[in-house]
């Protein structure tokens, strides 16, 4: 996972295996954890229990890695946006913790 000209690259392997190939997603921050958590829109349980927004992943090259737009998110929280890996973890429930 990584952050690239304000998207955090999504590589097709995980996009697959977590996200399930569903291009809308929900995401939401928590700031106090610097945390952003990304689960495929089918999840409901999601939306229950947080308070996300829906957003559509772009394809972002032909091996299948998908691009999802963070810049603003960067802005409104004045965090880091400088190019860079970024460690991640997935739940067991198929959910991804990002941390920015």
């Amino acid at each position: 996972m990584e952050l690239k000209n304000g998207h955090l690259i999504i590589p097709a392997a995980l996009f697959q295996d977590v996200l399930q190939g569903e291009p809308q997603i929900n995401m939401v921050y928590y700031p106090e954890r610097s945390q952003l958590l990304v689960a495929a829109k089918s999840k409901a349980f999601f939306e229950k229990l947080h308070q996300p927004v829906w957003m559509m992943l772009k394809d972002k090259n032909l091996a299948g890695d998908k691009a999802l737009y963070v810049r603003e998110l960067l802005i409104d929280h004045d965090l880091d946006a400088a190019d860079r890996a970024l460690p991640y973890s997935v739940k067991e429930t198929g959910i991804i913790a990002i941390s920015l």
